[in-house]
């Protein structure tokens, strides 16, 4: 079953690591307000099958890893091929290989966490940046996390990643201006593949932590990613999102 669909808006977006989770959430909230998608992801299969929920009449798949370079230019490079234009960038992909105390952190692991994390984003937007919205304007969205406004026991590496994207947001959104708005959502823990060994077996318990009475679904993040690039949100630029079902509330006295 394909996404519903509304008439062609005739812009189009780049949303990286969104062959499912939260990436494929916003890539369907783009597809039913009429944008057209390019989506990357490392899995073909699982890329293809997006593509084809979406409809392959407005979306199309570029498989790689976010890290590589050569796969940043191809994907950004079929945009322009495919579509002549990308007006709105959305770095979703990421990883997070590693769980436990930062004082017995593998370096090494740190290094492909910030690589794919953070890197890869800077990399996809000088790319979109010299491909079109250089000259013509467009809208970036970087998906950070909680992790990265506070501590985070045993994701400290991830976390430390995240808030180098919230600065980035922060860089980007300086220098980019006028012509393009670059804002970032932190959501606190999604119902993905991704996250599910912070829920597993225990959403009741975890969920009962969260003012809201839930844990986040991909459509939340969509939504508001879909807000973050549209004419609606036309006077917004280098802030961060928090989506945490309210999270934050209970660090309050």
């Amino acid at each position: 079953m394909t996404a519903p669909q509304q008439a062609d808006s005739g812009r189009v977006a780049l949303v990286t690591g969104a062959s499912r989770g939260i990436g494929y959430g916003i890539a369907e909230a783009l597809v039913a307000r009429g944008d057209r998608v390019v989506i990357t992801g490392r899995n073909e299969e699982a890329l293809a099958e997006a593509v084809r929920r979406l409809g392959p009449d407005r979306a199309m798949g570029v498989p790689g890893k976010a890290h590589d370079e050569a796969h940043r230019e191809q994907a950004v490079r079929r945009a322009m091929e495919s579509y002549g234009r990308i007006d709105y960038l959305v770095n979703n992909a990421g990883t997070n290989p590693v769980f436990g105390p930062m004082a017995e952190v593998d370096l090494g692991v740190v290094r492909k966490v910030f690589e794919t994390n953070v890197v890869s984003a800077l990399g996809f937007a000088q790319h979109t940046w010299r491909a079109w919205q250089k000259d013509n304007g467009g809208a970036v969205v970087n998906i950070a996390s909680v992790a990265g406004l506070a501590a985070s026991p045993f994701v400290g590496a991830y976390g430390m990643s995240k808030a180098a994207m919230i600065n980035l947001t922060l860089q980007l959104a300086q220098e980019l201006a006028p012509g393009v708005r670059v804002n970032a959502i932190a959501p606190a823990v999604v119902k993905t593949k991704f996250a599910a060994t912070l829920y597993e077996g225990r959403e009741a318990e975890v969920a009962a932590s969260y003012p809201l009475g839930r844990l986040g679904v991909p459509g939340d993040i969509g939504g508001a990613a879909a807000f973050l690039l549209s004419e609606e949100a036309a006077w917004v630029t280098g802030q961060t999102l928090v989506l945490d079902g309210g999270l934050f509330l209970n660090a309050g006295f």
